[in-house]
């Protein structure tokens, strides 16, 4: 990774971009990748769009979602602390002294989510941080004091925490890895492709859709306005060499071995099978993945619209999902990118993914 990407990375991770409010995190990927694509724009709900050959007629998506799961404020107490609800699927267990920023009508404010201290607690009657016990403090002593910061019901919160690396650079973690790695993956494919100038016989969607972490909204609504002829969906999926995962479950997949093909109802299997070949032909390491019924990305979404569109998943393993440590091997990521990349490369124009 040369430092031009890495400064788009490390920018475009560190800016918070919570599901519903994504605005500010797609002005920084579209400002990036504006320099790599014929034509861009946003739809109403905020998915960003960018084009290599806008006119032509077969579309060709390439997809990540752009939001962070977050918090909202859901009641502030007469005494100023401040009780949330999920914006997504934010975990309670990792919240008791995480430092916040609460995103308020004055600008952003400093919070904490405050615990009871140990001494007060009673060995094997602890009780475990549930949704119904977690609370905000800002450091306000009334509910009119949250008030006049800017801070009412319905502000959303995030965490401060940002992109760093473990041993040398081998490994990036940080928050939102889920899915905004995606969205620097998608627009290194646009670069790879303007910097070689590769003529794209076909018309190349970059789309970098918002509300993923809600239902997968964002990839919805955008596949009925482009109304593409395939699409490649990228997003992360667990890696379970990490502790406390069961394989039988999650199944077997290791971060530094490669991006992870999912076999799935969604998955068109012409599709897949030309990932398949692709990366075997380009000497690409990959693994492989099962799920039942749906993939529950943005893959269904686009596999389950306009009559049906030719989907298929491109999963990134990952450490730690929906923490603020979410952990990803360099290796992987960069191999994701060239699958993609040579996917692009060899698909011909108007190819007929049909079965019979």
């Amino acid at each position: 990774m040369d430092q031009h990407s890495k400064d788009f990375l490390y920018k475009y991770l560190n800016n918070a971009s919570p599901t519903g409010y994504e605005a500010e995190g797609q002005k920084i990927w579209l400002e990036y990748i504006q320099q790599y694509v014929d034509d861009t724009y946003v739809d109403n709900y905020g998915t960003a769009v960018g084009i290599i050959n806008p006119d032509a007629p077969y579309k060709v998506v390439i997809e990540a979602h752009a939001d962070e799961i977050s918090w909202f404020v859901n009641y502030i107490t007469p005494e100023g602390y401040i009780y949330v609800i999920r914006n997504g699927g934010s975990d309670h267990q990792i919240a008791p002294s995480k430092k916040v920023l609460l995103h308020g009508e004055k600008g952003v404010v400093e919070g904490i989510f405050g615990w009871p201290a140990i001494h007060t607690r009673k060995p094997g009657k602890e009780v475990n941080p549930s949704l119904d016990n977690i609370f905000i403090d800002v450091g306000a002593a009334s509910k009119e004091e949250v008030e006049e910061m800017g801070i009412f019901v319905g502000t959303v919160i995030t965490y401060p925490d940002e992109l760093g690396e473990l041993n040398k650079g081998k490994y990036l973690t940080g928050r939102a890895l889920d899915n905004r790695i995606g969205g620097f993956m998608i627009a290194e494919v646009a670069r790879r492709l303007k910097e070689e100038s590769f003529d794209v016989p076909f018309g190349l969607y970059v789309v970098n859709a918002v509300q993923e972490e809600v239902g997968l909204r964002g990839a919805e609504m955008i596949t009925q306005h482009i109304k593409p002829n395939v699409a490649v969906v990228t997003d992360v999926c667990h890696d379970s060499s990490a502790p406390m995962y069961n394989k039988q479950t999650e199944g077997e997949t290791k971060g530094g071995n490669g991006p992870v093909l999912t076999f799935a109802p969604a998955v068109q299997n012409n599709l897949l099978k030309m990932l398949i070949n692709t990366a075997k032909e380009k000497e690409i390491p990959f693994q492989r993945a099962a799920s039942s019924r749906v993939t529950g990305t943005d893959t269904d979404a686009f596999a389950y619209s306009n009559g049906g569109v030719p989907s298929a998943l491109i999963s990134l393993p990952l450490k730690y999902m929906h923490t603020t440590v979410e952990t990803a091997h360099m290796d992987d990521i960069e191999n994701t990118i060239k699958l993609m990349h040579e996917f692009v490369k060899q698909l011909d124009n108007d190819h007929d993914f049909r079965y019979i």
